[in-house]
């Protein structure tokens, strides 16, 4: 049962565009679904929404301490409410990954991705549920034998309409299994998702 939803990025109207701001843009469609609305909580150090789902409670977060510190507020909400780490599902940006390709899993590593490395220092663990939003990779855009685009100032930047029209397909993809995920085991969202997304 998912009872806090995470979507990772960074504050400020200077970075909402930004391809690492993805798991913000699906974090809003599930608080939407929802009715939720989200405002500033200091003490959880980010825009939270709250609601029920089935009777249950479900938060939506995003936090406000930027990418690399995420674990804080992740960490801070967990530890206030008592929400195992299986409950939990974090959205992100995915760089191996295309864009419009989405997937849903379970465990693993961080991928080398800087929220989840702070969110697996402040819970001690990497057993959560991730959505993970292709964005692409630098070096599939770069000809041969030209120089690599470095990964931060690409994930800083807002996608090319081709690609953020990928990425909104695979949130809309997502929505379609909002219920399922919410509902019952997210491994059965997880099968209706990967089949939609062949």
């Amino acid at each position: 049962m998912i009872q806090l939803i995470i979507g990772l990025g960074n504050p400020g109207k200077e970075h909402e565009n930004d391809r690492h701001n993805a798991g913000f843009w699906l974090c809003d469609q599930f608080a939407d679904s929802l009715h939720m609305n989200f405002s500033l909580d200091s003490k959880f150090k980010g825009h939270l929404a709250h609601g029920k789902y089935q009777n249950h409670d479900v938060w939506c977060l995003k936090p406000t301490t930027y990418m690399n510190l995420c674990g804080e507020a992740v960490g801070a909400i967990c530890r206030f409410h008592q929400i195992p780490s299986a409950n939990i599902l974090v959205i992100h940006d995915e760089l191996d990954l295309a864009p419009g390709t989405v997937r849903l899993k379970w465990a693993g590593g961080t991928g080398g991705h800087n929220g989840l490395k702070s969110i697996q220092q402040h819970l001690g663990t990497l057993d959560f549920w991730r959505i993970r939003l292709g964005i692409g990779h630098p070096r599939q855009l770069v000809e041969p034998g030209q120089p690599h685009q470095e990964v931060a100032s690409y994930v800083l930047k807002r996608p090319p309409k081709l690609d953020l029209d990928r990425i909104n397909q695979s949130i809309e993809k997502t929505r379609l299994v909002f219920s399922e995920l919410l509902s019952t085991d997210p491994a059965s969202a997880m099968k209706t998702l990967h089949q939609a997304s062949v």
